[in-house]
């Protein structure tokens, strides 16, 4: 049996217990048996506000879980075999490493953290332990990108020729300590909202030669709030958009791509998958009906439950999205000048 540990029940910890609530019901290796936030309101509220749509809003039995308020409590009174982090983005490097030392396999919540260094102190703790740790890139394992990844990979529409990647939304609000809208501790936009295309860049493509970015601030210590950045390659153009600062009445989260091909192109929008061959009708793929957070997870288990090794998200890649993402902000900075990246 795998006995987990949630640290952090935030928005998105409120999506990840809600996950784990399924899993447990689908396989009795999976026990989540401790909870663990700072914030004591955290457990009197029964419902989470993430911005995904039918994500994190299952009301909560708080009484199934042994509750603390302090990781380094829980972490010497709970028997765990895992922990799931999903913290304020500066305490990423340093929660994982203590949990690394003290011999348990970690899920951590992207960002991997705010800087290379901190993120290869994370792989120098896996390297140490010998345990798993893998980050959340949840688009990874999202089912449209998954997709668009084979589709690259294959090469059955040709070479790529040319990407757009964006996402839109509010401002994260009601954060413990309105943490997001701290760069020193969330990195802004760019690391926490953004980061999730920066990802798929490197994913999709690896490291471009340079990038050019160009941003806005609109919050008061946020740091960037709304971007765009153009990416390097040989023989191909890529595109990033991202804004956190629209925060109209009705506006809704979006996530959107569209990529041309030789043969073709792959547009994902209004959460729909459709593929345009040139010169044939259009069709919409099959693909898994779940999400990037639930198979994410269940990914991770599965390779604990196997002796398996992170081959999806592995950490050396994921320490280079922020490499990429940390150039993007350098370049931004300068007003757009081209920042190299490899």
């Amino acid at each position: 049996m795998i006995r987990i540990g949630l640290v952090g029940l935030g928005a998105m910890g409120r999506g990840h217990l809600e996950t784990y609530a399924r899993l447990m019901d689908e396989d009795d290796r999976v026990k989540l048996t401790a909870l663990c936030d700072v914030d004591p309101k955290r457990f009197e509220t029964q419902q989470g506000n993430l911005n995904i749509e039918g994500v994190g809003k299952s009301k909560i039995d708080f009484s199934r879980y042994r509750l603390f308020f302090d990781i380094d409590r829980m972490l010497a009174e709970e028997p765990l075999d895992m922990v799931d982090l999903v913290i304020p983005t500066y305490l990423h490097s340093p929660a994982a490493v203590k949990a690394l030392d003290r011999g348990l396999h970690v899920f951590c919540e992207k960002p991997m953290a705010l800087t290379p260094e901190l993120c290869q102190a994370m792989i120098d703790a896996r390297d140490r332990s010998g345990k798993l740790l893998m980050i959340g890139q949840c688009l990874r394992f999202w089912p449209a990108y998954e997709k668009l990844k084979e589709i690259i990979d294959n090469g059955s529409l040709g070479k790529p020729t040319a990407g757009y990647y964006a996402r839109f939304g509010g401002t994260p609000q009601g954060s413990f300590e309105d943490w997001y809208l701290d760069e020193s501790r969330s990195g802004g936009c760019l690391l926490d909202q953004h980061i999730h295309d920066v990802d798929m860049v490197n994913w999709l493509f690896g490291l471009p030669e340079s990038v050019s970015t160009r941003g806005v601030n609109v919050n008061p210590g946020a740091g960037i709030d709304a971007l765009s950045s153009i990416y390097r390659y040989p023989g191909m153009s890529v595109t990033t958009e991202d804004d956190w600062s629209l925060n109209g009445k009705d506006m809704r989260f979006s996530m959107r791509f569209r990529q041309n091909f030789e043969r073709g192109a792959a547009v994902f929008e209004n959460n729909a998958l459709t593929i345009y061959p040139n010169g044939e009708k259009s069709y919409i793929p099959d693909m898994p009906a779940d999400n990037g957070y639930y198979r994410e997870l269940r990914y991770f288990l599965d390779r604990i439950i196997d002796g398996q090794p992170i081959e999806t998200a592995p950490l050396e890649s994921t320490r280079d999205t922020i490499r990429l993402a940390v150039a993007e902000r350098e370049s931004a900075r300068r007003d757009g000048d081209w920042v190299a990246v490899r």
